[in-house]
């Protein structure tokens, strides 16, 4: 580094901090969990600050994706999106994926073409019926922002879904379908961010090193026996998975870019699992 952090922050317009109390901060947020804060270069009226963070709405309640969703399908190809229709005719060497975009990763998209998948994309909004008519051989139901419960028509889409194609669910996904079969999701005292998250993978017994960046979970005791359990979070023991005939899901990020790849080998078993469907159906 050849310039002061200060000079360096400044120049990609980013906040820095110095003369706090650090350990003070941390203790606080470890007795209280995530709580709200504001950082101001404006004004150091603490009443007047504190009347903006506490007007500040937060995440519960609020439909997040309705902003990052893309605002129409796209083709994914030769990894990156393509206007235009779509194919009128699916490939012959190919899986049909349909991804339902809640906020989705690009290595996502990336990883599925590159596993041998048609990646088409959809609005968030897409209904179940929508999702169908493009005959897929399997659905994504992407990562993305703020409060699961808030999102009924995305569950009603899952619902209508789940059990005729295979899907797989990734972090918001994976909310989306514990809601779809009956479950319910509660906010985290303290989020899980980062890309060190130790997971067990409760069939094989391995620990796998996850990143992981979200603040609600499914809540296992509410979806009872209608799935296999299939992960849990060794520093917390929430859940990070779950399995059904034709439908898994996890919690955290395997398409991480840069982060651990121990878990990528999720997407070949996606295209595993829509292979075997596919032949049964021939």
């Amino acid at each position: 580094m050849k310039q002061s952090l200060k000079s360096f922050l400044e120049d990609y317009g980013k906040i820095g901090l110095e003369g706090i109390d650090t350990r003070a901060l941390t203790r606080r947020l470890r007795l209280s969990g995530s709580m709200k804060g504001i950082i101001s270069t404006e004004s150091s009226d603490v009443q007047s600050l504190l009347a903006q963070v506490r007007a500040y709405p937060g995440l519960v309640g609020r439909d997040l994706v309705r902003e990052v969703t893309c605002p129409k399908p796209y083709l994914w190809k030769k990894g990156a999106p393509c206007s235009g229709k779509f194919p009128a005719k699916k490939p012959v060497k190919k899986l049909r994926v349909a991804v339902l975009d809640c906020g989705v990763k690009y290595n996502i998209l990336r990883l599925l073409e590159k596993n041998g998948c048609e990646v088409l994309v959809l609005p968030a909004s897409s209904s179940g019926k929508d999702i169908l008519a493009l005959k897929p051989d399997g659905v994504l139901l992407s990562n993305g922002p703020g409060d699961p419960a808030a999102l009924p028509y995305i569950v009603d889409a899952a619902r209508t879904i789940i059990g005729k194609i295979p899907v797989f669910g990734i972090c918001l996904g994976h909310q989306i379908i514990g809601q779809a079969i009956g479950g319910y999701t509660e906010k985290l005292k303290f989020g899980h961010h980062g890309i060190n998250q130790p997971v067990k993978n409760v069939d094989t017994g391995r620990v796998e090193i996850t990143s992981q960046n979200h603040g609600f979970v499914v809540v296992p005791e509410s979806v009872g026996s209608k799935v296999n359990k299939t992960y849990h979070n060794l520093n917390d023991n929430t859940s990070e998975g779950m399995r059904m005939p034709q439908a898994f899901s996890v919690q955290y990020h395997p398409e991480a870019a840069p982060g651990p790849r121990d878990t990528e080998y999720l997407f070949l078993h996606f295209v595993k699992i829509m292979k075997k469907e596919k032949g049964k159906a021939k």
